[in-house]
């Protein structure tokens, strides 16, 4: 029987399965650069507020405490936003005329809560509950970073599982005292293991189910 291809074709054929492969690996990684880009997950991204509210202000230079604006932090899975009561606290002495909180004294006279846009926003199909990690010794800090050095407020992390997995496969590595999680200072100790180690013990977390799907997907 006469050949029908060419014997060239042998090599086309590799090349061309060769080819796919290559074709198929560079997809693939440009998906998953996709995926941990800030195009995807928002991180570092500052987002456009009602008003340029300044944390590296208020909490590195004031010295304002997490829990006067997050009121509910300790108590609730939502760490609250503050009221414009909270804001109207010092700005209704200081700063008075500042245009800049224009928005804010027309929310206190309108009665109408200020529209901030959300920074660290989850999928509906994750359940995060702020009270738990704060009295478990996680810090502050530690998911939404260095928020005292910030003028305007941006996603510190990726909020992917892949990071918070990273913290419920170890927790020893990333707890603190419950005394040091709104220390925005706070620097951890040489011995964090042994200390990490200590506060899993004494602050009952349950390690070995911290990777259960359950946890976070109910």
């Amino acid at each position: 029987m006469a050949q029908i291809f060419h014997p060239a074709m042998n090599v086309v054929s590799r090349a061309s399965i060769f080819g796919f492969v290559f074709i198929l690996g560079f997809v693939g990684w440009v998906g998953a650069t996709l995926d941990r880009s800030p195009y995807t997950t928002d991180q570092g991204v500052v987002k456009d507020q009602p008003v340029p509210f300044s944390h590296e202000h208020h909490v590195g230079g004031l010295g304002i405490d997490c829990r006067y604006c997050h009121t509910s932090v300790e108590q609730s899975r939502f760490a609250g936003m503050p009221a414009t009561k909270t804001c109207m606290t010092c700005h209704s002495v200081i700063w008075t005329n500042a245009q800049l909180l224009e928005p804010v004294r027309q929310s206190w006279a309108k009665a109408e809560p200020i529209p901030w846009v959300r920074v660290h926003n989850l999928p509906d199909f994750v359940y995060f509950n702020h009270s738990i990690h704060v009295n478990k010794g996680v810090g502050c800090s530690t998911c939404h970073g260095p928020v005292d050095k910030m003028p305007l407020m941006y996603q510190y992390a990726s909020l992917q599982m892949e990071w918070c997995l990273e913290c419920h496969r170890a927790p020893e590595k990333y707890l603190r005292p419950r005394s040091e999680v709104f220390n925005m200072a706070y620097v951890p100790p040489p011995d964090q293991r042994d200390l990490g180690a200590k506060l899993v013990e004494n602050y009952h977390v349950r390690k070995e189910q911290l990777t259960n799907c359950s946890v976070c997907h109910r």
